[in-house]
């Protein structure tokens, strides 16, 4: 055999029998503080993560795995750049700001609490390095940095992107930042959220629920079955339709704008219920357009339907309100109005796509019968799975009331009772006077 053979076999015996390469482990949750404060020409961040977070980095160590403090000052450096510095995108205005500079790093004990405020936390990472002789697991160890960049003027309006994703399986950035002003701004930003900025104008927060909005509506597969089943048998008739999603449309506004208000029972067992009777909802209409679709009353079941579908749209709301700053309700009229515009896009292609299909493919009412037994099988299917987990909180009717007691709930189904009886009379007395005159 050739001298090459005998090489190539050397090679994958000595691979083989290599002892494995042992790397870090990706944690499952890591949480990354941000500090954040224009001051003079320049924007200063500080930041605390968990070392173990650092991939492709080895910290020196000493006996069972204590962090060599005397020694780490290098490797931290590196993993400050490599993890921290080069994926903080920061914005001025419109402008990206240079990759920020770092201008100190330090090793803390996980008891650390000196990032409470600014102010002691720039003292603490500007102070000398933890004793040489401290025994710190470095799997426990936090990696607390100064970054520094240049800006134009504190009185710019700055954004941020923590790109900082691939920390762990989950990664939530806790991120608070203190205006000139005096103001205050508390983010937390999970993944990679996009620009984000940290004191937004009206038109900022405007635009970004407007587009959140839109592309719930489109990317929510039981509210677009919820508008179909009301549709499907009122296509045709312009005015009841405008009527139906008209009522839809209000409903889900005022539990929306409710909910985002703190008008909501504060337990873990409201969102699964909620969801469960927004299938109960699809099944429901979808079972009423195959037996007798009531075309006087749908405007009614449209509007009790859109009020528990409002608070599905707000749990979409829970964890991305913090973005609008000063400009809560802006937010929340155009995060409505970019779920109507998404309704309206899917009307005007679902409308002609139905007509199309009962006038060429199959007649009408054979069509609506295979679409709803289509529709009400999905939500036969969500309705069960959505119980199932509500059904694991054991809760009573005891359970229930007292929850949606001490909410605001009673008072908003109270108000909503008066006015529906204020309009309704108001219809009587009109007809009444016209029937006089």
């Amino acid at each position: 055999m050739s001298r090459a053979f005998y090489v190539v076999v050397l090679i994958w015996l000595a691979v083989a029998l290599a002892p494995p390469a042992v790397g870090h482990e990706v944690p499952s949750d890591v949480t990354v503080h941000v500090l954040a404060r224009p001051s003079g020409d320049r924007l200063e961040l500080l930041v605390r993560a968990p070392l173990e977070a650092m991939q492709d980095v080895t910290f020196p160590t000493f006996g069972s795995g204590y962090l060599d403090v005397a020694r780490a000052d290098a490797a931290l450096r590196d993993a400050a750049q490599l993890w921290l510095a080069n994926n903080i995108e920061l914005y001025e205005g419109e402008r990206r700001l240079p990759v920020p500079t770092i201008t100190a790093v330090r090793a803390s004990i996980p008891s650390d609490r000196s990032f409470a405020t600014f102010d002691a936390a720039l003292a603490h990472v500007r102070a000398p390095p933890l004793p040489p002789d401290t025994q710190l697991v470095w799997q426990q160890a936090l990696l607390d940095v100064q970054l520094v960049v240049p800006i134009e003027s504190v009185s710019s309006r700055f954004a941020i992107r923590p790109r900082l994703e691939r920390l762990g399986l989950r990664v939530v950035n806790a991120v608070r930042f203190l205006g000139p002003t005096g103001v205050e701004r508390v983010y937390q930003i999970e993944g990679d959220a996009g620009i984000v900025p940290l004191d937004p104008r009206w038109h900022q927060s405007l635009l970004r629920f407007l587009v959140q909005g839109f592309q719930h509506i489109l990317d929510g597969a039981d509210h677009l079955l919820f508008l179909l089943c009301l549709v499907v048998p009122f296509r045709r008739e312009l005015k009841q339709l405008v009527w139906i999603v008209t009522a839809f449309t209000v409903g889900h506004s005022v539990t929306l704008v409710s909910a985002a208000y703190g008008v909501v029972p504060v337990t873990l067992w409201f969102p699964p219920l909620i969801e469960t009777l927004i299938a109960a909802s699809i099944f429901y209409m979808a079972v009423e357009n195959v037996v007798a679709p009531n075309g006087r009353a749908r405007w009614a079941i449209a509007f009790g339907f859109g009020l528990v579908h409002g608070f599905g749209f707000s749990f979409a709301l829970q964890n991305t309100l913090q973005f609008a700053g000063d400009h809560v309700l802006t937010s929340l009229l155009s995060f409505n109005v970019g779920i109507e515009l998404g309704q309206l896009l899917v009307l005007v292609l679902l409308v002609p796509a139905l007509n199309l299909l009962f006038r060429y493919v199959v007649a009408e009412r054979l069509g609506t019968i295979i679409l709803m037994v289509i529709v009400a099988h999905t939500a036969w299917h969500w309705l069960a799975e959505r119980f199932a987990a509500l059904r694991s909180f054991h809760l009573g009717v005891g359970d229930v009331l007292g929850g949606l007691a001490a909410s605001g709930l009673p008072w908003l189904a109270g108000a909503l009772a008066a006015a529906l009886l204020a309009w309704r009379g108001t219809r009587r007395w009109r007809r009444g006077t016209r029937a006089l005159g």
